[in-house]
């Protein structure tokens, strides 16, 4: 009895293909960074540490004044504690975020166009920041620590930090993709990051004018910690989904510019090895 052989298996979708890529990039990076286990955990225990000095100074601020407009201390907290989730997550998952610009310069870029898989998300995915871990711990411990642990809360939160986490990245990438059309944008792009920091971690009320427009458009602080605040304390899902959908809009968006930015792309003639 003969068994007969699919000529033409099925194949997994793009989508699924790309997630068994992150997958297996995060498996072997977190391996590659437990090998050094006393290093991995200095390191994460040294960023939370960093962190938790902001809130010694918030607290000060509000033994003295009760609200910055409608943002309480808990309030300040919760932006705090997500903008140090999403950095954490962005940069665990997206090591490579802040050194396109450097692989763009030095035509280390040749030797992910070799491989089969998509050339943006190969670049970004392929390194961690171990310190990164500490930021997300740093968060998700502060959140439960000021609001309490409530598993549709806590499921939430989460879920912000995730999208939250991709918007944040995808400005940071685009300000580092910006080499393909400018040269070399080392400091636009330090700047951009910059900015996205900073932004997420102020209270909404303290911006005005031209800013609070910034923070809706270019640099989108407003959709990576306030909004997810207002929708928090007023549920609705379709805020949420909403939010969600804005969210992949920009990484969708950042994902095109690389796309269009990978056309003027010329090879550094650079022989690398990658596995």
């Amino acid at each position: 009895m003969s068994t007969a052989v699919n000529p033409n298996p099925k194949k997994p979708s793009v989508i699924v293909s790309h997630l068994r890529l992150l997958a297996a990039y995060f498996r072997f990076n977190l391996a590659a960074a437990m090998e050094y286990r006393g290093s991995f955990l200095l390191q994460v225990f040294g960023m939370a540490l960093n962190n938790s000095a902001f809130i010694i100074f918030w607290a000060i601020v509000y033994s003295r004044i009760n609200h910055i407009g409608e943002y309480g201390f808990r309030e300040v907290m919760f932006i705090w504690a997500l903008a140090s989730a999403a950095f954490g997550f962005a940069h665990i998952i997206f090591g490579n975020i802040r050194q396109v610009s450097r692989i763009i310069m030095q035509g280390e870029l040749d030797a992910y166009l070799l491989q089969p898989k998509d050339v943006c998300l190969n670049v970004l995915c392929s390194r961690t920041e171990v310190s990164a871990w500490g930021d997300l711990a740093y968060g998700l411990i502060l959140f439960m620590a000021v609001w309490g642990f409530a598993p549709g809360e806590f499921l939430l939160f989460c879920t912000f930090t995730v999208f939250s986490g991709l918007l944040m990245g995808c400005i940071m990438f685009s300000g580092e993709i910006l080499t393909f059309f400018l040269g070399n944008t080392t400091v636009i792009s330090r700047l951009v990051t910059e900015f996205v920091i900073s932004f997420t971690l102020y209270p909404e009320s303290v911006f005005r004018g031209t800013v609070k427009w910034l923070i809706y458009s270019l640099i989108p602080a407003g959709f990576i910690v306030f909004v997810p605040l207002k929708i928090f304390k007023l549920f609705s899902w379709q805020a949420l989904g909403l939010l969600i959908l804005i969210d992949l809009g920009y990484v969708f968006g950042s994902y095109l510019l690389f796309r269009l930015g990978l056309r003027r792309y010329e090879s550094g003639n650079l022989i690398v090895g990658k596995l």
